[in-house]
């Protein structure tokens, strides 16, 4: 044992000893790209533009532009909002807003390619009655940017009925 112990000062010595004729290679500093925060904020101030024109304009079928291909998304559960989805189910699950107005009160670029966007809404649709209905909702929207056409595009959304 009394070797051991005094053999194991020496190992780990040499075990930390580089060869002379080794050169230390210095890790190149990472260099951060500088993101332009006003010109991502613009760009998803346009995305929300154009997606609420998109729905005025009732081109729903023009709304998957907006989102990821694994986009998910949670509604409020209210029920004014659930008796908004049983109307939709019944026009055989046909998205039916007939405007939204997003009001947002923070966006922030997290990175060059993760944001978010918080605020709330009012949705409008008309009912089987004919009749316009306001909904309103709180939301938080996760945003990815496409790698492909460098956009912004809609991945997580959670909304809640409570307004604040």
């Amino acid at each position: 044992m009394k070797k051991l112990v005094f053999l194991l000062p020496f190992l780990v010595l040499a075990c930390n000893q580089i060869p002379k004729n080794t050169e230390v290679m210095a890790e190149e500093p990472v260099v951060a790209q500088a993101i332009d925060v006003a010109a991502e904020v613009e760009a998803i101030n346009q995305l929300r533009a154009s997606f609420q024109q998109t729905i005025k304009e009732k081109r729903y079928d023009d709304l998957g532009q907006y989102a990821t291909a694994d986009m998910k998304g949670v509604s409020p559960g209210s029920e004014d909002w659930l008796e908004y989805r049983k109307q939709r189910e019944e026009r055989l699950g046909k998205f039916s807003y007939d405007s939204i107005i997003m009001t947002p009160q923070e966006t922030v670029i997290a990175s060059d390619s993760i944001a978010y966007d918080y605020g709330t809404s009012k949705v409008y649709y008309t009912n089987d009655k004919g009749e316009s209905v306001e909904l309103q909702d709180t939301f938080i929207v996760i945003l990815k940017k496409d790698k492909e056409d460098n956009r912004w595009k809609i991945h997580r959304e959670v909304a809640s009925a409570i307004v604040e």
